[in-house]
């Protein structure tokens, strides 16, 4: 199971700096909540390292961060109404194609996981 994340945190971050245009502070907090995103988005350590050394490269970081989680959201969540639709219409395989291809593309692992949660929900009998 996935581990706890600090989303709420990091879209807090990314409001403030990425919408309404504040200063990104390098703090050691803020390095903090960007290593630990990342790391549940997918993002390399390596990338992390680089992008952390300054304001610029940090707050693409951020906005790379929020992205993977919106597209991923968005992703997982149409993927999964297209699924409940296609099971009420007596369509069980083409609900489960809705979560091949979410983890076709996905790199979020809390995104992957729900979708193989739901893939074994449909082979069970429990979706």
């Amino acid at each position: 199971m996935t581990e706890e994340t600090d989303w709420d945190e990091l879209r807090a971050l990314a409001q403030k700096v990425l919408d309404r245009g504040t200063p990104l502070e390098l703090t050691d907090e803020t390095r903090s909540l960007l290593t630990r995103t990342a790391q549940q988005v997918a993002i390399s350590q390596q990338d992390v390292e680089n992008a952390l050394h300054g304001v610029s490269t940090a707050t693409t970081l951020l906005r790379e961060i929020r992205q993977r989680i919106r597209d991923g959201g968005i992703r997982y969540g149409d993927a999964l109404h297209r699924a409940y639709r296609l099971r009420d219409q007596g369509n069980l395989d083409g609900a489960r194609q809705q979560m091949r291809d979410v983890l076709s593309v996905e790199v979020v692992p809390f995104y992957r996981e729900r979708a193989e949660m739901a893939l074994d929900d449909m082979d069970a009998g429990t979706f």
